[in-house]
């Protein structure tokens, strides 16, 4: 299971579920060592594909980092913070992080768009 480190630490993702917001993005940041990619990659693959028929899910996508670094990024798109918090709370997903190898970090982290006038919408 990945240590749950937030990104915010006054605002960690528990609380964050509370807010009811729509639509937010989950910016989940990974750090790892280098010989745990290809485990990493394969948790990872196998919760996107159960977060991917969960009610409320839009996308998801993962980036890794340049050069070197066994740096991940996920990015996905809820509905809702009620829609991501079942998903994040079912059972078959908390048993799945068991996956993910030990020296795995996850910071996590909810946002909504923010429009700002004539450069993006929200």
């Amino acid at each position: 299971m990945p240590l749950m480190r937030p990104l915010d630490p006054t605002f960690p993702i528990e609380r964050q579920l509370a807010v009811d917001a729509s639509p937010v993005v989950l910016v989940n940041v990974f750090t790892l060592d280098k010989a745990d990619e290809q485990t990493f990659c394969r948790a990872w693959q196998d919760d996107a594909a159960f977060m991917k028929q969960q009610p409320g899910f839009i996308s998801t996508q993962l980036h890794r980092a340049i050069g070197e670094s066994p740096t991940y990024l996920n990015y996905a798109v809820w509905e809702s913070t009620a829609a991501f918090k079942a998903a994040f709370a079912h059972p078959e997903f908390r048993a799945k992080l068991t996956a993910y190898p030990s020296s795995a970090v996850a910071s996590p982290h909810l946002f909504q768009k923010v429009a700002v006038p004539g450069i993006c919408v929200a």
